[in-house]
């Protein structure tokens, strides 16, 4: 059974920075594309990130790209999303996902946790 929890969400200031941690369980990392995303209160749940685990290559949208950066460590079985700059909309929940068909498509995400609240004030 896949299992995917994150962890590391909090509180920050404008400017601070946060990493979010997800570790997988039941799944190996580097057969699936591993995305990062966020829902804001009464907003879609959208993709900021994702990396494909076999070769290490990601992807961010404008919204954070140069402020966050995904990363893996393979051998804990672990996504991170390290968040610098933060902003306050940046506030949201944040969810990791794992699947294994387009990875531009929140359809083909399979896997999902349960998501880790990251709140940022002025």
């Amino acid at each position: 059974q896949v299992q995917l929890v994150e962890s590391g969400g909090g509180s920050v200031q404008s400017g601070g920075s946060l990493r979010l941690s997800c570790t997988a369980s039941g799944v190996t990392l580097s057969a699936l594309s591993m995305g990062w995303f966020r829902q804001a209160p009464g907003k879609e749940r959208t993709r900021i990130g994702n990396i494909i685990t076999r070769d290490g290559s990601t992807y961010y949208t404008d919204a954070v790209k140069g402020r966050f950066t995904i990363s893996q460590d393979n051998a804990r079985h672990t996504l991170y999303l390290q968040m610098n700059s933060l902003k306050r909309e940046d506030t949201a929940m944040y969810y990791c996902a794992a699947g294994a068909g387009d990875c531009s498509k929140i359809q083909s995400y399979d896997y999902w946790g349960q998501g880790t609240q990251v709140t940022v004030s002025s």
